[in-house]
């Protein structure tokens, strides 16, 4: 017997969008949940985010809650945030910092490492060995934490292998967070993601962003039939030049991608008037103009590395309408707030720019909401990276539906 998600993926048209269960039906939701964010490799959050021993923050993805902790060996490690004892969650502030795990119902304690230090009277055969918190996989690639739920998790050699040589240059070990932001879009995370793969919107809904991010043609893109402009190839070919990789690369699977993108001409960051952000680098891009490394690995993140401040966007859908956007502006760790930068200038552009996305978003919502809805095509010319993402998500959960143990069993 199919399922309704059998069903709809195999009526799925290529180069038109998704029907409207996609975007709303329970069952669909929970597909997505266990076949991508149970199971891949997930963006957490900058290691700069967790400076000092026992920091700590945590994660809610879907069913599963996460605690990412720094050791006293600065290495920073996941658990699942639930006590070997009864299950009580250990860590209830969304941060902090802590000298040990305790877990507020009866004190089980846990090292930084998730060994079980101590737990009262459990009598003379217990052996605390044999109830470690639960790990969750971690890797740290050039600054950037990633984690997967997965019992056993995806290989993450391919994408650290294309990622190091364009990120190494940004030194984001060197980062600090100089400001977060959470919102809550009122849309399923796919709408999330397709509104962030095409820029077929911005000029009528960014004015902010349109001051600095490029739509020209030439050097918005890869061309329709894979070709890049000559225009585009000398901004790659100087930035290489300059050590600074940037030529586009996206993997077989589709999954992730790089590319060093150029701004406005006149432009060198994210801000209102196009000048840097921060008047300290945070990195090694020797070209104040070489634009924005743009990095996409789905289901859960994409990200903007310039030679001045870097930025990561985290996507966690907390619903089948509702998804969270967090994102964290990272700047050197030796600028000052107020001499080398200013927050406000920082960080309007975007948070702008993410307050329009979410409007957008969520009206898209609501009108794929209406029984009148019905799937229209893709522009070839604008929207070629909204039909990649949904090949790759059709791809995913179709062969997701074999038969399969879930993740994190």
């Amino acid at each position: 017997m199919t399922s309704p998600l059998s069903d709809l993926l195999a009526r799925r048209q290529p180069g038109y969008a998704l029907e409207g269960p996609f975007y709303s039906d329970p069952e669909v939701y929970q597909r997505d949940l266990e076949t991508l964010f149970y199971r891949e490799w997930l963006f957490a959050i900058p290691a700069a985010q967790l400076t000092k021993t026992g920091a700590y923050t945590r994660m809610k993805i879907g069913a599963y809650d996460v605690i990412l902790v720094k050791g006293a060996d600065g290495e920073i490690r996941g658990f699942h945030n639930s006590c070997r004892h009864r299950g009580s969650m250990i860590c209830k502030g969304r941060e902090g910092q802590v000298a040990k795990l305790v877990c507020p119902y009866h004190q089980w304690t846990y090292e930084l490492d998730g060994r079980l230090l101590w737990a009262r009277d459990m009598g003379p055969e217990f052996d605390p060995s044999k109830h470690n918190l639960r790990p969750v996989h971690v890797r740290d690639l050039c600054g950037l934490i990633y984690i997967s739920l997965a019992k056993d998790a995806p290989d993450f050699a391919p994408f650290a292998a294309l990622g190091t040589p364009y990120l190494q240059v940004h030194d984001l070990h060197r980062a600090k967070v100089a400001h977060q932001s959470t919102i809550i879009e009122k849309a399923n995370w796919k709408l999330v993601w397709e509104n962030n793969r095409e820029c077929y919107h911005c000029a009528g809904s960014h004015p902010a962003l349109c001051n600095s991010f490029s739509l020209d043609p030439e050097i918005a893109g890869v061309n329709p039939d894979g070709s890049i402009s000559p225009k585009l190839q000398g901004h790659f070919d100087r930035c290489a030049a300059a050590g600074a990789p940037a030529q586009f690369e996206i993997d077989a699977g589709g999954q992730f991608r790089f590319a060093r993108m150029p701004l406005q001409e006149t432009a060198v960051s994210y801000t209102m008037d196009g000048k840097a952000a921060c008047a300290r680098p945070l990195g090694r891009v020797a070209l104040p103009d070489a634009g924005s490394l743009m990095v996409f690995h789905y289901p859960s993140t994409w990200n903007h590395f310039l030679p001045d401040i870097s930025m990561t966007f985290r996507v966690t859908p907390i619903g089948p309408e509702e998804t969270e956007v967090t994102t964290t502006w990272l700047v050197d760790r030796d600028a000052v707030e107020g001499v080398d930068y200013d927050l406000k200038r920082l960080t309007e552009v975007w948070l702008h720019t993410n307050d329009e996305d979410r409007e957008i978003v969520e009206a898209n919502q609501q009108g794929v909401n209406s029984p009148a809805y019905v799937p229209g095509p893709y522009s070839p010319v604008e929207e070629s990276g909204v039909a990649q993402f949904i090949d790759w998500y059709a791809q995913k959960m179709q062969r997701g539906l074999a038969p399969t143990a879930l993740a994190a069993e």
